[in-house]
């Protein structure tokens, strides 16, 4: 299986560019890795991006994650894995990605209220850049059929 063109963040070297001061950017924040992978995760599933499934699963091998959590993302709310506070973000996570789907407003107040409840202003920056630069990949991978196991960087 081979992608329909090569990733247009390399054919457009200043995309590139973006993307890492983006990547910058977000560690700066301090939002803990492994949660970041777990919202990477749950957005790819969402959007059928199999490039970044795999690789947000590889990633949260590397970092030492279970794989009864990795396998229960998907299913995070009837799963006993995930702390409030990585609940909160998964929930935020699928109300940023599933945006079309809403008849209501996307972020509502009362999910704002519990996000803000357990990040601060940095890691919440961390957390919504993560989620919205997740998404553009997935939208691209998924443009170009790019397959799973692609290699970055």
């Amino acid at each position: 299986m081979r992608a329909r063109m090569k990733n247009p963040a390399y054919v457009l070297p200043g995309a590139m560019k973006g993307i890492g001061t983006l990547f910058q950017s977000i560690g700066e924040g301090g939002l803990r890795q492994d949660l970041a992978e777990i919202v990477g995760l749950r957005a790819s599933q969402i959007n059928g991006c199999g490039a970044c499934v795999h690789g947000h699963t590889v990633n949260l091998r590397k970092a030492g994650v279970s794989e009864e959590r990795i396998a229960a993302v998907a299913a995070w709310r009837h799963a006993p894995f995930f702390s409030d506070a990585e609940r909160a973000a998964l929930k935020l996570t699928e109300a940023m990605t599933r945006l079309s789907d809403l008849s209501e407003e996307p972020v509502p107040d009362a999910l704002w209220d519990e996000v803000a409840d357990h990040f601060d202003e940095k890691e919440l920056s961390g957390l919504i850049l993560t989620v919205a630069l997740t998404n553009l990949f997935n939208r691209i991978n998924t443009t170009i059929q790019e397959p799973a196991g692609t290699q970055w960087g």
